[in-house]
């Protein structure tokens, strides 16, 4: 028996995996950012006067803003996995690898926007509140 995998088996692999990180990431990058915006807070509040709140917001917008970007380009990429070489995605009636990973980039499309949501609402807090009480 031969230990040899086809020529586009290993590619496939590849693709799969990457596919399988795009998911992951958009919920990683949003429960990052809640976890820093809610623990820096904290401490903020707890430990340092008040008059750290603005550098506090502001911290949390840049975190905010790159966690956005991240997911953003995250949504891109999986767009155009979902998109590719299949204009007409409604009709495939045969099952193929191709449709697997066009699947993927689509769940992965889904949660880059419910990550993106959800990070703007764990900013909003940082926007309306006025003191730590």
């Amino acid at each position: 028996m031969s230990d040899e995998h086809p020529a586009g088996g290993e590619e496939e692999f590849r693709e799969e995996e990457a596919s399988l990180v795009r998911i992951t990431l958009g919920p990683v990058v949003w429960m990052a950012h809640f976890i820093v915006s809610y623990a820096a807070t904290a401490v903020v509040c707890a430990k340092l006067s008040t008059d750290e709140l603005v550098w506090l917001r502001m911290g949390i917008a840049a975190a905010t803003l790159l966690a956005l970007g991240t997911i953003a380009w995250l949504g891109r990429r999986s767009w155009r996995q979902w998109r590719h070489g299949n204009e007409d995605i409604w009709e495939d009636p045969a099952a193929t690898s191709e449709d697997r990973h066009q699947f993927l980039g689509h769940a992965a499309l889904l949660l880059a926007v419910i990550s993106f949501i959800g990070v703007i609402y764990t900013a909003l807090p940082a926007l309306f509140a006025a003191t730590c009480r």
